[in-house]
């Protein structure tokens, strides 16, 4: 098939790869480059950076609403168009150029965690399976017809990044067999439940403060969701601290107590958390031990 990829970050390049070994990608939209970085150097995507490792042709318009967006998306005559983080919503005028439709590649189970930040989202709630999904894309938020899902465990101490790079992984094997089944006839679109959704909305730092006085499932599920970014934060001599990795464990007291310092475990609400890798203000991620080997903290410390 002739097909048309759009996404964006990391997420998105496990699928364009494994695309471009079976079909045709005649173009990869994508958004514009943006400044990163204490000295705002201009960056490409990740999905414009593999594409062009690809020899694929990148379009980076500013709104895929323009006259000159949908033009170049018609000019392609795609077959199918493929969606996965784009960051952008299609209008339905780019919707309704391909023949086999706009396939979009989701970070969930659905109907449930609709929206921008679904990984991230299922480890802060605790889940302990998730998924990805394709779907024929419509003008809602992830609210068209389902056409494929699979299914994986989420590991009791695995980060949101960790779980990224795998469900990218997983919906780049997932969108391959779609694509084939499609082309052949063989899916029945399934209608969600919309009864059954739940919506995410994007992840910023002031979901980062940790309050020890939760219980530590909630306090490490809260590291875990916002490892690699935000990152959970706590307060220690007044000044900040990032606490990037953590482990669930048994304990009792005051919350924010420091009941042991090797290994570094805090009191929570009910039962404690283990902190394993922390990053003082200006300095790198390092392991709570080394940390510790220049921030001193003693048993009954309190923290917070």
């Amino acid at each position: 098939m002739r097909i048309v990829y759009m996404g964006t970050p990391d997420f998105a390049v496990p699928a364009l790869e494994q695309i471009a070994k079976q079909h045709e990608v005649v173009g990869v939209f994508t958004q514009p480059d943006k400044p990163q970085g204490r000295k705002a150097v201009l960056t490409p995507p990740d999905v414009k950076v593999c594409a062009q490792k690809l020899g694929i042709p990148v379009f980076q318009p500013e709104s895929m609403k323009t006259e000159g967006a949908i033009s170049s998306v018609k000019e392609l005559n795609p077959d199918c168009i493929v969606v996965a983080a784009y960051g952008q919503i299609l209008p339905k005028a780019v919707l309704d150029i391909p023949r086999y439709g706009c396939v979009n590649i989701h970070g969930s189970l659905l109907p449930k965690y609709r929206g921008a930040a679904p990984i991230q989202q299922a480890v802060l709630d605790g889940e302990t399976v998730t998924g990805v999904t394709t779907m024929l894309m419509d003008v809602g938020l992830d609210t068209g017809d389902i056409l494929m899902t699979a299914e994986t465990p989420i590991g009791q101490n695995e980060t949101s990044g960790e779980l990224f790079d795998r469900l990218a992984v997983l919906g780049g094997e997932l969108i391959l067999t779609t694509l084939k089944q499609l082309q052949r006839g063989e899916l029945t679109p399934k209608k969600q439940d919309d009864a059954l959704a739940t919506y995410t909305t994007k992840l910023d730092k002031s979901r980062c403060p940790i309050d020890f006085s939760q219980p530590a499932t909630v306090v490490h599920n809260q590291v875990r969701g916002l490892s690699p970014w935000p990152v959970a934060t706590t307060q220690i001599g007044g000044k900040r601290l990032k606490v990037h990795t953590s482990r669930f464990t048994g304990g009792s007291g005051k919350p924010g107590t420091v009941l042991s310092v090797k290994p570094l475990i805090i009191a929570c609400g009910q039962d404690a958390v283990e902190l394993l890798e922390v990053q003082p203000e200006g300095k790198k991620r390092m392991t709570a031990a080394a940390f510790l080997a220049g921030h001193p903290l003693s048993v009954g410390d309190i923290i917070g």
